[in-house]
């Protein structure tokens, strides 16, 4: 509304005619809405440009609203006008200076030539019905001490293991640790410490969806293949290639397809936010749903399986599901009620012997809202929290509802997993 009245202030003086008006405030008006800026000083450039196009169609004779010359020419206009105030960059609103777009694409390029040193091809020989098959997937350079990270699926069973480098560096690589738990594997390469470029992880707690995001990998071979998107979504639950299942993990629409596998999601500044690992895709390419591992667990499974060529997880011994409306109702909880539905604590676990009970066992199965004073928003968020924050043997307290009502608080001693 104001965009209209500000138009037709200005431009109502000198051109009275109301059609001419008009098209006026239609340019205006778009011009105004499309650029990011409402300073005095750009509406004053807009109106000007606006004028002066308005001039320049004036002196077609065939110009009037009663032809169809202004629907053909109006487009033409607007492109034009956009296209010059944008090239003489934007006006801020709050000093008149003129700062420049923000071009995103200057970003991905950095960061393709910051990183892409630290990334690897990954090419794997596996003996496979007394013949040999190849595949691939993707790495990246964790240390100068010659340690990778990738997917465990990229080198589970391999007999042999060959490393491809941004430079051209060809070497063979061994088995440092696999992690089936966290689809995650450490390889080792023997290089001088002055030919690895180690990269730098980012908080994978700290991230948000809709951030910008980049992946570069090997998708169908194609080596250092950059593509971008944006976290679509956080704390999701993946299977590994266990009995266990993966928690945290990122959702992405970026490209992601087979020989992506073990690449690095990177953020904008470069650092790694996590492992890419698995599409959800009836025809295996990516169909914009894709997940990967978030770099703090993957920090502590790379720390591990260097240390101890095992990852050694804390084990509470439930089965649950998330609360549902159904389980609101028929408890006559507050609607905001969230937590894990404990549908079995396994006999003789540290759940069970801390006094947690299942549904199998109890006509109402306990609900944990909180660990250790941290909500529990479902069974994803459990799993992660088990995952990051805690190692076998540790005690922890949980908050529980029980018998639909109670809220209880239970110290669970943790064991490994079985």
């Amino acid at each position: 509304m104001i965009d209209n009245i500000l138009c037709r202030a200005f431009i109502g003086k000198k051109y009275p005619d109301v059609a001419v008006r008009q098209m006026c405030v239609t340019i205006c008006c778009f011009a105004i809405r499309v650029l990011p800026f409402t300073s005095t000083v750009g509406l004053s450039v807009l109106q000007a440009r606006a004028i002066l196009y308005v001039k320049l169609l004036e002196k077609q004779k065939e110009f009037t609203m009663r032809t169809r010359l202004w629907q053909r020419v109006l487009p033409i206009v607007l492109i034009i006008l956009t296209m010059s105030v944008l090239g003489a960059g934007m006006l801020s609103a709050q000093d008149g200076t003129v700062a420049q777009p923000v071009n995103i694409f200057a970003e991905f390029t950095q960061v393709y030539e910051d990183v892409s040193p630290s990334v690897v091809a990954i090419t794997v020989t596996v003996d496979f019905r007394n013949r040999e098959v190849t595949g691939g997937g993707s790495g990246f350079v964790i240390d100068q001490d010659g340690h990778i990270v990738t997917n465990n699926h990229v080198v589970d069973d391999a007999s042999r293991i060959e490393i491809e480098f941004f430079d051209g560096t060809l070497v063979e690589a061994e088995i440092v640790g696999l992690d089936p738990d966290s689809d995650l594997a450490v390889l080792h390469v023997d290089l001088p410490p002055e030919r690895l470029f180690p990269v730098e992880f980012g908080d994978s707690d700290a991230l948000q969806v809709g951030q910008p995001v980049i992946a570069i990998g090997s998708p169908f071979s194609q080596n250092w293949t950059l593509t971008s998107g944006i976290i679509s979504g956080l704390n999701r639950t993946i299977r590994g290639l266990g009995d266990f299942s993966v928690g945290g993990v990122i959702q992405t629409d970026t490209a992601i397809n087979p020989g992506n596998s073990g690449g690095p999601l990177l953020d904008l500044e470069g650092r790694v936010i996590g492992v890419n690992s698995q599409i959800l895709s009836r025809a295996r390419v990516s169909s914009g749903v894709g997940f990967a591992i978030p770099s703090n667990l993957t920090q502590r499974v790379a720390n591990e399986l260097i240390a101890n060529g095992v990852v050694n997880y804390s084990y509470i011994g439930i089965s649950g599901s998330d609360v549902t409306l159904d389980l609101i109702q028929e408890l006559n909880l507050p609607n905001d009620t969230r937590g894990v539905v404990v549908t079995n604590a396994v006999p003789g676990g540290p759940a069970s012997l801390s006094g947690i009970i299942g549904q199998s066992t109890a006509p109402v199965g306990d609900v944990i809202t909180a660990i250790n004073g941290t909500p529990v928003k479902g069974m994803d968020d459990l799993i992660s929290q088990l995952a990051r924050n805690t190692l076998p043997g540790d005690t922890i307290t949980v908050t529980i509802i029980h018998n639909g009502s109670e809220e209880l608080e239970r110290e669970i001693v943790l064991t490994s997993r079985p």
